[in-house]
């Protein structure tokens, strides 16, 4: 059994924290990385050794594998946790993570790669009995007459993806067939630039779906379960804004159903560690389009309907040990919510780095938040806007709607422009009180038209 005593937790922000947090109460040393932009970052205070890996570039500090790597050797530690974003689903990272003889906290390499493709996750999920989309089961050829075959026979509207990102990036949809060819010219030059690697493929494109995932965690002994589901269908330009769980009004035994299949999958595939199954959801049928092979943004919802601390297992299975318990105990207990608190103008969500002049958090029962920032925080313009996520629990799924709305209006963020006032209006949206708010809603009555 691998002995873990240091982690290094390759992240910023609200994340890193969220993993300090969680290995002291399993008594493990930790390692903080920053930037030079990141010299005040609340969670250095509290690791016990923290060291700068280079400026403020993204490219050139958290993005940097090397200099990593390079910190882990210096600082001792015996596992690197990504966090999310950044290199926590880039398989070279985690292949030379490997050959350094460290842990990586998430998926081997292997299978990383293999769920990292779009193509090749969507063949494995097929061969596996999850519920696919109609599509190419690899990439588009460059002859245009044999594109054009492939997409006749599965029928229009198409959505082009790029086989190696996301993030929107790489992504095109094609309503009509004189729209083809320019759109997967275009997706291909997107996806180069973005993720170094052209090759896009299709699927058919759905008009109103929402967004549904499954979270599951996995051992190194075949041991898999399904940790329930989230509906993440609020969204603009494919970044989330508000997740919940369970999702509103699909059948428990359908959820189940997935579920099951999902962490099936998952054992066969020999996944270790947290990961999300990510479907599209229209007229009753589940699609899947992507597994994220990491700690989700969202997955406090998940905690909180739970009780399984997800941070805590994704640690635990790294060292070896065996889930600490088994799919029968799992619940689903209440209803969470959680609203992504962006530095952002909330009509246009461009990005609004600043400086908090006051920070004051929400509380009472059934409510969470996990932040990094403090009066006086100064927000770097190099990373995401996300600054803050609020979270809630309540018995059911009004319940924590009404613990949200009073939670946002206790919330007190000055200095900077937030998404926190859009998020106010979007609970009172009839069509999310509805429970149908899909993933077009948002981008539609924002501009007229599909993203």
């Amino acid at each position: 059994m691998p002995d873990i005593r240091t982690v290094l937790i390759a992240n910023r922000g609200e994340i890193a924290l969220r993993i300090v947090r969680a290995c002291k109460l399993l008594g493990l040393r930790t390692v903080g990385v920053y930037s030079e932009a990141d010299a005040g970052l609340a969670h250095l205070r509290l690791v016990d050794h923290a060291i700068c890996i280079g400026p403020a570039a993204a490219t050139h500090s958290y993005l940097d594998g090397e200099r990593i790597l390079r910190a882990a050797t210096l600082t001792g530690a015996d596992a690197i946790h990504p966090g999310y974003g950044f290199l926590s689903e880039n398989p070279d990272f985690a292949e030379a993570v490997e050959r350094a003889g460290l842990i990586l906290i998430g998926p081997a390499s292997s299978v990383m790669r293999l769920m990292g493709d779009k193509i090749s996750a969507r063949r494995a999920m097929k061969a596996n009995g999850v519920p696919c989309l109609p599509g190419s089961d690899a990439a588009l050829p460059l002859d245009p007459d044999e594109i054009r075959t492939i997409c006749d026979t599965i029928g229009y509207p198409l959505i082009v993806k790029a086989a190696g990102g996301g993030g929107g990036r790489g992504m095109r949809v094609v309503m009509k067939a004189d729209e083809l060819l320019d759109a997967v010219e275009s997706a291909r030059k997107e996806a180069g630039f973005a993720f170094g690697n052209a090759d896009v493929y299709v699927e058919r494109f759905l008009r109103e779906p929402r967004h549904v995932e499954i979270q599951i965690l996995a051992d190194a002994h075949g041991n898999a379960v399904w940790l329930g589901a989230r509906d993440c269908s609020v969204q603009r330009r494919h970044q989330k804004l508000i997740e919940e769980a369970p999702p509103p009004g699909i059948p428990e035994y359908r959820i189940s159903d997935l579920g099951l299949a999902c962490a099936d999958a998952a054992a066969r595939i020999g996944y270790t560690g947290a990961g999300t199954f990510e479907f599209l959801y229209e007229d009753g049928n589940f699609n899947f389009i992507e597994m994220n092979t990491r700690l989700q943004v969202e997955h406090p919802v998940t905690e909180m309907t739970s009780g399984v601390d997800i941070v805590r297992e994704q640690i635990m299975i790294a060292t070896g040990a065996p889930l600490s318990f088994t799919q029968a105990v799992v619940r689903t207990n209440g209803h969470a919510l959680e609203c992504r608190i962006n530095a952002e103008d909330p009509e246009s969500f461009a990005p609004a780095p600043g400086t908090i002049k006051k920070w004051r958090a929400p509380g009472g029962p059934g409510v969470r938040v996990d932040t990094h920032i403090y009066d006086g925080y100064a927000i770097p313009p190099h990373y995401d806007s996300l600054i803050a996520k609020l979270i809630v629990h309540g018995s059911d799924r009004n319940d924590a709607i009404r613990r949200m709305s009073t939670a946002l209006e206790e919330l007190q963020i000055d200095g900077v422009p937030t998404t926190a006032s859009r998020q106010v209006r979007l609970l009172d949206d009839p069509d999310f009180r509805a429970g149908i708010f899909t993933v077009h809603t948002l981008d539609r009555r924002r501009t007229g038209k599909l993203s």
